[in-house]
Order: structure tokens, then C-alpha cells, then sequence
């Protein structure tokens, strides 16, 4: 058995090689071996509610209605959502949606567009 590199994004020594990628079975991460040293550099990583991974300016869509405290209605599940950015925290994306202003969106609760 070959020794593969651990995953970049969770640290898994369960990786394993498909189509030419390896592949992480525990985060289901998929990378080329040349990138790795890139994910690594960038810090923290943040992934949408199917696992793959969001940077700053990707546009995603609201997979579930979400409630907003002090507003008559909710978010509805499969309003886009342009131009976010990622910051640390518990809700790590900003971002504006019409209709209801500036926003901080937990990741789990949208998919990339």
C-alpha cells in the first residue's frame, strides 16, 4: 500500500487516489496533489451544506427557509445569493440579499451556485 498524503482540508489519513485525484472519505474533500500546499496556506476553510468548499465572491443559493428575527417573513429556501464574503465565527458568511440587507449566513445552510 502506497503512503498517501493526509487531507489538507480535515487532516484525515484516510485518503485514497480516484480518477486521478485523491480523495478524502471522511470530509469528501477531492484535490490534485500539486494543490495542496494552496489550501494549506489559506488558513481556515469553509463548506456549504454538500461539502464543497466556498471563497470569498462565490455566489450561493439558501438550501432551507431561515427565519429572521424581527422580520414578518423568512428567507425562502433557493433565494440566490451573490457576492459573499467569509469571515471566522459561527455564521461565516456576509452577505446582502434583496430584500432583507446585509446578512451573516451560517455555511451548512447554503449550497454553491
Amino acid at each position: 500500500m502506497e503512503n498517501l498524503e493526509p487531507c489538507p482540508a480535515c487532516k484525515s489519513p484516510y485518503t485514497y487516489e480516484m480518477d486521478g485525484k485523491l480523495v478524502c472519505p471522511e470530509c469528501g474533500f477531492e484535490w490534485e496533489s500539486a494543490s495542496t500546499e494552496e489550501i494549506q496556506e489559506e488558513g481556515f476553510v469553509v463548506k456549504d451544506s454538500n461539502g464543497t468548499i466556498l471563497s470569498d465572491g462565490d455566489a450561493v443559493v439558501i438550501v432551507k427557509d431561515l427565519p429572521v428575527k424581527g422580520a414578518p417573513k423568512p428567507i425562502k429556501a433557493g433565494t440566490k445569493v451573490k457576492s459573499i464574503r467569509l469571515v471566522e465565527g459561527d455564521h461565516n458568511i456576509d452577505c446582502k440579499i434583496d430584500g432583507f440587507g446585509s446578512m451573516a449566513l451560517k455555511s451548512e445552510f447554503v449550497k454553491k451556485a
